[in-house]
């Protein structure tokens, strides 16, 4: 099986995992659309797309506004005909300690991290129950595997979205497939969102030392989509093979 001619939305798509997906993807013959607040990444990164021959289209996309979501799958089924899946992989993490008391930060990681995820499936749902099949990828983190000081909002809103996965996969019936990817410590700007300095500078030490680049979660989503309609990969964790 191949994703050649699959029509796919993703989420984050200005950089990181969701730009090394999209791009990926494209290589491989899906047609994409990048959804992010940045549209001039975006604009850029679907101008690379296109030079290279693959087929791509972008939306500015806030995941915190339930119709921006439905603008992005709209534009996807316009433009590509169907919806073949969706990347829920926007997301931040401007992690601190509890006792720093950054109430704004808990609000900013529940309303993109959760609610950006639901609004994401809320979109997709509909045009996947008209179309007979679909398969929603959540990007969540082993940050809720491994619960780490500082982290605790961000694996709380990580592992919240493990829990709609979960029940939604067991939903889903026979022709809604439902993923889950858990990347360990990517090379992505994850570190600009955090607003405590010495977790940032702590964070950004770790992100040097062992940081696996963003293509490494990009290819475990690939595997993922490459599946025949019979085979749904429920879960996928991609570490870095050194820890500290």
């Amino acid at each position: 099986m191949s994703v050649e001619g699959k029509v796919v939305a993703i989420t984050g798509a200005s950089s990181g995992i969701g730009c090394a997906t999209a791009k990926l993807l494209a290589k491989h013959g899906a047609f994409v659309v990048l959804g992010a607040r940045n549209e001039e990444a975006l604009a850029a990164i679907t101008g690379e797309i296109t030079a290279a021959g693959g087929k791509a289209a972008f939306l500015a996309t806030d995941v915190r506004r339930r119709r921006d979501l439905e603008a992005l799958v709209g534009l996807a089924v316009e433009r590509g005909g169907k919806l073949d899946a969706i990347v829920n992989n926007a997301g931040i993490g401007p992690i601190s300690r509890f006792d720093a008391l950054r109430v704004e930060d808990w609000d900013a990681m529940i309303d993109v991290n959760l609610r950006g995820t639901l609004y994401g499936i809320a979109a997709a749902l509909p045009v996947f129950t008209r179309q007979g099949s679909g398969h929603i990828i959540n990007v969540i983190s082993t940050a809720g595997i491994k619960i780490l000081p500082t982290m605790g909002v961000y694996a709380a809103t990580k592992n919240a979205v493990r829990t709609v996965t979960e029940a939604l996969r067991q939903e889903a019936g026979p022709k809604l497939r439902v993923t889950e990817i858990s990347p360990g410590m990517v090379a992505t700007n994850f570190g600009d969102s955090i607003t405590d300095q010495a977790v940032k500078e702590a964070i950004g030490k770790r992100l040097g030392n062992i940081a696996i680049p963003p293509d490494a979660v990009a290819r475990g989503i690939l595997f993922a989509l490459e599946q025949p309609p019979e085979v749904d990969v429920g879960s996928i964790v991609i570490r870095p093979t050194a820890q500290d």
